[in-house]
């Protein structure tokens, strides 16, 4: 389990060194990215970042010829990437898609990691809150840069993009309450914190101006921490008892 989570975070980071020197002049041009991505930052050079690129595809090699089990996720989740980065990010709508696409390929891959059926009901609820998360990140990065930096954002509208933030997340609540009610129906007093965390983070993004990094969102607001808290608490209770 363990020896599976490093090989799909040595996947990720090839994917990121990869994307960052593909999108380098882009990344220059980005408020945030331009001060916090090492090559756009001038801090690695590209030379250096396709030599760390070779690296640790090596280990990703050698690692997914230990653990054939978890070459299947991985292979597909490098390939869908490469389409993303060549092609697809290009293109409205399934450029969004293909970032849920990549979450639930980590679910995929976790549970081949560890030899468990995987939930439907998961699957689908992780597809509809990535798409909420990623149609957040698109809206914050068409306020602040626009198509400037990202050349897909010139095919959206603002509009559009809210209805998609909205649709996403009643599709994340009902997809998890449908899953409580009708498998772990004990688990019916997590809702409230789900219903809270999704109408807080709309909360931050539409009134305070968050949500293109999700990761920094989540770890820094206070009341975001206590709804997640609150959810594993009732998972961790309800499901032991």
């Amino acid at each position: 389990m363990v020896g599976a989570f490093a090989l799909f975070c040595l996947a990720a980071s090839a994917v990121y060194i990869f994307n960052d020197i593909r999108d380098l002049e882009e990344d220059r041009r980005h408020p945030v990215k331009s001060k916090k991505r090492p090559i756009a930052k001038g801090t690695l050079t590209v030379t250096q970042a396709y030599g760390l690129l070779a690296v640790v595809l090596v280990f990703l090699a050698v690692g997914t010829a230990l653990i054939p089990h978890v070459l299947v996720p991985i292979a597909l989740y490098l390939v869908l990437n490469i389409l993303y980065t060549f092609w697809l990010k290009r293109e409205p709508v399934l450029d969004i898609m293909l970032i849920a696409a990549f979450f639930v390929l980590r679910v995929y891959a976790g549970s081949e990691a560890a030899q468990v059926e995987l939930s439907l009901w998961m699957l689908i609820t992780t597809m509809a809150l990535s798409l909420f998360l990623a149609s957040v990140k698109r809206r914050q990065e068409f306020i602040s840069s626009g198509s400037s930096t990202r050349q897909v954002l010139g095919s959206y509208s603002l509009s559009l993009i809210d209805q998609y933030i909205a649709l996403s997340a009643t599709c994340s609540l009902l997809f998890y309450s449908l899953f409580v009610v009708t498998i772990r129906h004990h688990l019916i007093v997590t809702v409230p914190f789900v219903l809270f965390g999704l109408l807080r983070y709309m909360y931050l993004v539409h009134m305070q101006g968050d949500g293109e990094s999700p990761t920094n969102l989540v770890t820094k607001d206070k009341q975001l921490i206590l709804a997640v808290l609150g959810w594993l608490a009732g998972c961790i209770y309800f499901i032991k008892g």
